[in-house]
């Protein structure tokens, strides 16, 4: 396995004038260190309107300016929202390609369709229909980064003309193509459709190694690739939260977790939220439960190395930690990369580069049949040209000048 880190940007209430600057601020500080100490990838979501949940509805700028601080670390999208009501298809494509290019080829491009009625209903997204947008959005933004120019689509949610989208992204022919998984049928897509599956979920390993077995089954039998590669990759959520005072981490971190919890369950299973006003952490206070202790990683290093063993054999390729939740501290979250990466990820990433090696042999032949399953999209009959306006402030199409 190998490991990497996800954001929501919680910021629980109250806020102050400065909270959302001092959130974004820290958690670059917090990616500029994982790089620094060798986290493979860092994680973006994105969300709309969720207060004290997620306040990362931007991720591609909080991406963009970790490129700046960083070396070698991936940035992943997870996700886009693919719905065109929420990122024209075009939009995607062109942020897409810009984001690989400001990051040196280091761009995850994890999609999704999201489901919070908060957010699908501001966006006029219509509940039925989400999944079927995300897939038509899906194949048509893979083939505007490809293909040259773009030779236009005409479905039944994404309506685009013939035009060169530009830019285009560094890594060819695309970046690594990935999706939201909260369920098993949501994997068996993922494998069937030939990208990552970003499993958000929070499961046991037991559980994760049937995953992981129905995934790589189905990418080996059934792939049909959507992109113009296979990502067959599958990466699990987890907490944590490392400190050499393993009963400090299980304190702060459950606690973290418990708000996490509870402020998921608020905007997606039984809140009534007005926006702007609700306090979330204040009824998390009042009604404190505490949060599943089954599947988390907290503790000493010597702790989450044991803990972690267990994973190991399941298959899994990458495990996205959390510690960036409720009211976990920023200190504690730098000295928890600090201590991780240092003294518990290396001895799993050193196995998996052996692994990996031995999985891309025992794929290839595999990877190679899907491929020639994929449908080739025939070009455009007609040449299409784009005249001109005509006419726009001092110049015109006939020449010499005009008035303003």
């Amino acid at each position: 396995m190998k490991f990497g880190l996800l954001y929501e940007l919680q910021l629980p209430r109250p806020w102050g004038p400065d909270a959302e600057y001092n959130l974004v601020q820290n958690a670059l500080e917090q990616v500029e260190i994982a790089d620094r100490v060798g986290a493979v990838s860092a994680w973006a979501v994105e969300h709309h309107f969720l207060e004290e949940y997620a306040h990362c509805s931007a991720p591609e700028v909080f991406l963009a300016a970790a490129s700046q601080r960083t070396k070698n670390i991936r940035l992943g999208h997870g996700i886009v929202a693919l719905p065109p009501a929420m990122n024209p298809t075009f939009r995607v494509a062109e942020r897409i390609g810009m984001l690989d290019l400001v990051s040196g080829g280091r761009v995850e491009f994890g999609t999704g369709e999201t489901s919070s009625n908060a957010e699908i209903d501001a966006f006029h997204v219509r509940r039925e229909e989400k999944h079927a947008m995300w897939r038509e959005a899906l194949e048509v933004v893979t083939r505007m980064m490809v293909e040259e120019p773009f030779g236009g689509y005409n479905g039944q949610y994404v309506k685009a003309p013939v035009r060169n989208v530009i830019p285009k992204p560094r890594q060819k022919p695309h970046p690594p193509l990935w999706v939201a998984c909260s369920k098993l049928e949501m994997i068996r897509v993922a494998a069937k459709l030939g990208i990552g599956a970003l499993t958000f979920g929070f499961v046991s390993p037991e559980e994760a190694r049937q995953y992981t077995e129905e995934y790589y089954r189905i990418i080996e039998t059934e792939c049909e690739p959507v992109g113009y590669t296979v990502n067959a990759n599958i990466a699990f959520t987890m907490f944590y939260l490392c400190d050499r005072n393993g009963d400090r981490a299980r304190e702060i971190g459950r606690d973290g977790a418990g708000f996490f919890f509870h402020s998921f369950g608020h905007h997606y299973l039984f809140g009534e939220h007005e926006p702007g006003k609700t306090s979330i952490y204040d009824a998390y206070r009042a009604n404190r439960v505490p949060a599943p202790t089954a599947q988390d990683g907290y503790g000493t290093p010597a702790e989450l190395r044991e803990y972690l063993a267990q994973w190991e054999g399941t298959g899994v390729d990458q495990i996205l930690l959390l510690a960036q939740n409720g009211n976990v501290p920023h200190e504690a979250i730098c000295s928890s990369h600090e201590l991780f990466f240092k003294e518990v990820a290396p001895q799993f990433h050193e196995r998996e580069e052996r692994r990996m090696k031995e999985k891309a042999a025992r794929l290839a032949p595999a990877i190679e049949r899907a491929l020639k399953r994929k449908k080739k999209v025939e070009p455009p009959k007609d040449r299409t040209v784009v005249r001109a306006f005509g006419k726009f402030g001092i110049f015109s199409a006939e020449g010499g000048s005009t008035s303003a």
